[in-house]
């Protein structure tokens, strides 16, 4: 028993660094970063557990964290963790997702992006898709670099990171920082996983929409960031998975999502659960099935999970 778990131990080790050894992280934005106020005083802060970073705000200097599997298969993700757009959830909904993407020959951009704040940011609430927008950009650049296919490069979203994902998928046109190329900022493929998607306050996670859009927003920037109402037929197919019981951020966004993806005729894939609640993570135990299992066969069935 005693050799068993230094065995063990050992291993997990050793694996570890071979983990450790397929990372690796860069600024989003090596020079100026746009949208940006100087704030000596504004201080990154980040929780740690057993070594692991769980969950980070105050984010002002976005990273990106590549996560390369053993064998790629030319398909890569953008992880946008969650956190109602004020801390994000690194470990549940960040470098376990990359671990699980990278079994699957997927490679994966973990995505720690700034958190809107009028302390750091000129207009905060255009801070994150900036992030996004160039996030993709840099992905696609680097496309060979990482043994990608620049038509196989999706996004994965969870809560409000799930909201950035979707609002990144309806805006990735837009115009708000000054680019150094024509790269496209288009995701080929959107994921979202208990989105927040509508900044309605009638089903709207009113931490998130506060967070981004301040105390009172305007209707024209209700319905700017309501991805719901931003679909149009430019946006990518689209996997949806959410809990019925969801307390936080009502299943209305994934169904609301949906429809409008439906009416403009884009393909989408929906699993909504009994139970399950909010923020499940890799696994719905509660409803005693696993989205990820349904999403790597969409992800099959779409060509994104073998090198074609």
């Amino acid at each position: 028993m005693k050799f068993l778990k230094l065995f063990l131990i050992f291993f997990s080790i050793i694996f570890s660094q071979i983990i450790f050894a397929q990372m690796e992280t860069v600024n989003l934005w090596p020079n100026e970063i746009p949208n940006s106020i100087v704030n000596p005083k504004y201080k990154e802060v980040d929780i740690f557990e057993n070594s692991v970073l769980v969950k980070a705000s105050k984010v002002s200097v976005p990273t990106i964290t590549i996560y390369k599997p053993a064998k790629p298969n030319g398909t890569a993700v953008l992880i946008f963790p969650g956190g109602g757009y004020e801390h994000l959830s690194m470990k549940k909904e960040g470098f376990q997702v990359a671990e699980w993407l990278n079994s699957l020959g997927i490679t994966a951009f973990l995505i720690k992006y700034r958190l809107p704040s009028d302390s750091i940011m000129t207009d905060k609430s255009i801070g994150p898709l900036r992030d996004a927008q160039e996030a993709m950009r840099f992905v696609r650049r680097n496309a060979e670099k990482y043994n990608l296919n620049k038509k196989k490069i999706g996004v994965i979203g969870f809560s409000a990171g799930g909201h950035l994902a979707a609002t990144l998928s309806t805006h990735f046109k837009d115009e708000i920082y000054k680019k150094t190329d024509t790269v496209s900022a288009k995701p080929n493929f959107s994921i979202l996983i208990y989105p927040v998607i509508s900044m309605d306050e009638k089903i709207a996670h009113l931490g998130s929409r506060k967070a981004l859009l301040g105390e009172n927003p305007s209707e024209h920037l209700v319905l700017k960031f309501s991805a719901d109402k931003n679909v149009n037929f430019s946006t990518p197919i689209t996997f949806l998975a959410h809990a019925t019981d969801d307390k936080s951020v009502p299943v209305e966004n994934s169904v609301s999502y949906y429809l409008a993806l439906k009416e403009k005729n884009i393909p989408a894939e929906m699993h909504l659960y009994e139970k399950g609640g909010h923020g499940f993570g890799l696994g719905n135990t509660s409803s005693n099935k696993t989205w990820t299992k349904q999403c790597e066969l969409w992800l099959e069935s779409n060509n994104f999970k073998y090198n074609y």
